[in-house]
């Protein structure tokens, strides 16, 4: 099957845009599921970037119970409730996905289900032989985090890791989509993601002369999450324009204003290595989760009493987590 909005995800997704446009206006109703839903193939990661939870350590007792893997079992109990709606799977949330050997399998199986599937890597765990399995497999989009061209700027960041192996990985990426060009899966995009550093600010045009002959088909920069920012941060960008937070009248720095309401809560989930339900990749202590699909359908958690009451805090209250995002 090839990926596609088929009249059942069409309908669904239809559904989702209605009810949060309806919950602007205080008429909260749930008829839909979620229309895309990313899953954690692995909990843990060989890197020890700063502002990250897995690479700093710090984590709930409830997230180290995690598994380090996303079992098959748990896998095909997240795609056979999801295919029929939802229109795409993100492969990551916390940990390096590429960790779990079967993550072709599981980007195959969502392809062949007609998803559209997106994965979002380090690449230091990226082996030719791995890059193959990935365009085979039917991938849709690949994002490689690589935050600096040079390893003194890389690895400000991503601690532990080897900004030539990025570039290595790139290579891999493109040689294999070459080899694959006569396959309707080979249409995978390269995209190359860079955060917006202080540690790399003087690189960003050169990001954007570079990326293709890298090997990637396209460039995304973003802004970066920072912990403990008040008295500002070694890693916040010079240019106030590219950071997440501003400073006061009283010389700390603030979050910037956020938004109200959030479409991201009404139309995904995360689902972890275990087979929790989270609403968002921001809830990294696992403090609102909906339940566990292993034990309950995902519809129902979706919609249960956990979901309404986080989705109706998302539009009022602004839990702790929200006033940490950047949608």
């Amino acid at each position: 099957m090839s990926v596609g909005l088929t009249k059942s995800r069409f309908i669904n997704t239809f559904k989702c845009y209605v009810n949060y446009a309806l919950s602007r206006f205080g008429l909260v109703r749930f008829t839909h599921m979620p229309a895309f839903v990313s899953v954690e193939p692995a909990a843990i990661c060989q890197l020890h970037c700063p502002e990250c939870p897995v690479g700093m350590g710090n984590k709930s007792e409830k997230a180290t119970q995690k598994t380090p893997f996303m079992s098959r079992e748990v896998w095909e109990r997240v795609l056979g409730d999801i295919k029929e709606t939802a229109h795409t799977v993100q492969f990551y949330f916390q940990g390096e996905p590429l960790l779990n050997k079967d993550l072709p399998a599981m980007i195959a199986e969502a392809h062949e289900a007609g998803l559209y599937t997106i994965l979002s890597t380090n690449a230091q765990a990226l082996t030719p032989e791995m890059a193959e399995a990935l365009v085979k497999a039917g991938l849709s989009r690949i994002i490689i985090s690589m935050d600096g061209l040079t390893q003194d700027t890389y690895g400000a960041y991503r601690i532990g890791g080897s900004v030539e192996k990025v570039k290595i990985a790139l290579q891999w990426l493109q040689k294999a989509k070459s080899v694959c060009a006569s396959s309707a899966r080979s249409s995978l995009v390269i995209e190359l993601q860079c955060l917006r550093l202080q540690s790399n600010e003087h690189e960003w045009c050169d990001f954007k002369k570079q990326y293709k002959t890298l090997g990637a088909d396209r460039l995304v920069f973003k802004t970066a999450q920072l912990y403990n920012y008040s008295a500002g941060h070694p890693l916040m960008p010079s240019d106030p324009r590219y950071s997440r937070y501003s400073q006061g009248e009283d010389g700390l720095y603030h979050r910037k204003p956020l938004h109200r309401g959030c479409l991201r809560v009404w139309s995904g989930v995360v689902i972890t290595t275990t087979g929790e339900v989270l609403p968002c990749c921001y809830d990294k202590n696992h403090s609102y989760a909906y339940g566990n699909i292993m034990n309950t359908p995902l519809a129902e958690l979706f919609t249960n009493e956990n979901a309404r009451a986080f989705r109706n805090a998302a539009l009022h209250e602004k839990p702790q987590i929200c006033q940490e995002c950047w949608r």
